[in-house]
């Protein structure tokens, strides 16, 4: 029988109203690397809006873990806002998740005032620095931290963990060959590349128990010549479903670091992007933007065949992700399989479209996929465009 998208559903030890995940997106509304009332605000109106499970985007669990330095590193010193923060989530009817990530190579260490480490040591884009190549020393550190977040998220409230291993972040880092050149145990064959994403996930299971769901997000395909193939993340999905640690896959795309426009697709606002960007990374986008910023024409629910083969190749809960605007994919999504959608920008421009959705009022968001909402992560993430009366 085919589940109801709007029903109650079950993830791990966590009862959602409905299947559907407001999918993490960078808030930008943490200055200070604190909750403030306007990240609080944020997920209220999704929540408010009918999700059954919004995610707070970008928890980092280690300084040098942060795109950026304005972004929330978990611990005792963030926790009593992160409290705050589920409370006013769980008022509302919904779950809240955390999304738990190190971004390796995608972090920003001249912002973040530590250099950035990574699977293999490569020239910063962002940073103009050089990143170094994690030790062991590294991977057991940041596997700790992985644990001590976890089990920080649990003490404020939160209902599902979601273990970031995709976008070239660090775990993903290692998973990509292209990015990973180690000659070591952590590098070569997949299971080789496949272990520090293993290692955190076990670690983290271990340490919450059912004290709250734990999920990844993975790659469907990284975008990249010498990143995570969909073959390879099939095998990788395989080899997390055997072990047994997690409650569901999120599917997703694209590397932040290499092609960030293969998750996003749709217009590419690279003037809008280059004016809010550093001078030196202002000047590299006007030069090397369209090589980066590669153009994907929207479709609905664009990650689907992808997904489909995923599927397939297993049987734990899959949350699809890309492209969903639409009750009839949200359906369709049920009938071929998924357990769970996953939406982002067309709830920027409509907070409340799961209500109207459920309600009738509308049969799909009035997101038009122009983008422009990517280069205001840096002043608030937000949707520029105004919805006509």
């Amino acid at each position: 029988m085919t589940p109801d998208v709007f029903a109650p559903a079950t993830l791990g030890p966590v009862q959602l109203r409905n299947r559907i995940v407001k999918a993490a997106t960078f808030e930008g509304r943490a200055p200070h690397g604190r909750v403030t009332d306007e990240l609080i605000d944020y997920h209220l109106a999704v929540a408010e809006g009918g999700v059954g499970l919004s995610t707070v985007a970008y928890l980092a669990v280690a300084p040098e873990g942060r795109t950026h330095r304005e972004q929330i590193v978990v611990g005792e010193d963030t926790l009593p806002g992160l409290m705050r923060l589920a409370d006013a989530v769980h008022a509302s009817g919904a779950a809240i998740a955390g999304q738990v990530g190190h971004a390796g190579p995608v972090a920003n260490g001249r912002s973040n005032g530590v250099k950035a480490i990574s699977a293999s040591r490569m020239p910063s884009p962002l940073s103009m620095q050089m990143i170094r190549a994690a030790s062991e020393a590294d991977l057991t550190r940041v596997t700790r931290a992985y644990v001590a977040t976890a089990r920080t998220l649990v003490r404020a409230g939160f209902d599902v963990l979601e273990l970031h291993m995709a976008h070239s972040y660090l775990i993903s880092s290692f998973l990509a060959p292209g990015l990973n050149r180690r000659t070591d145990q952590w590098g070569g064959a997949l299971g080789n590349r496949a272990r520090l994403a293993r290692q955190v996930a076990r670690a983290v299971r271990d340490e919450v128990g059912s004290d709250a769901a734990v999920i990844a997000k993975v790659s469907l395909a990284d975008g990249f010549r010498g990143g995570v193939t969909t073959d390879e993340g099939i095998e990788l999905a395989q080899l997390l479903e055997a072990d047994g640690t997690l409650d569901a896959l999120q599917l997703s795309g694209g590397s932040s670091l290499m092609n960030p426009m293969y998750l996003f697709r749709g217009d590419v606002p690279l003037k809008e992007f280059a004016a809010a960007m550093p001078v030196p990374v202002r000047w590299g986008l006007r030069v090397g933007g369209r090589r980066l910023l590669r153009e994907y024409p929207f479709r609905e629910a664009y990650f689907l065949d992808k997904a489909l083969r995923f599927r397939a190749a297993l049987s734990m809960p899959l949350m699809l992700l890309g492209g969903i605007n639409r009750r009839d994919t949200m359906e369709t999504a049920m009938a071929q399989g998924f357990d769970f959608v996953a939406m982002a920008r067309a709830l920027l421009r409509e907070p409340d479209l799961v209500h109207r959705l459920q309600e009738g009022a509308q049969t799909m968001g009035v997101c038009i996929h122009c983008n422009q909402c990517m280069p205001t992560i840096y002043s608030g993430t937000r949707c520029p465009v105004i919805t006509p009366d």
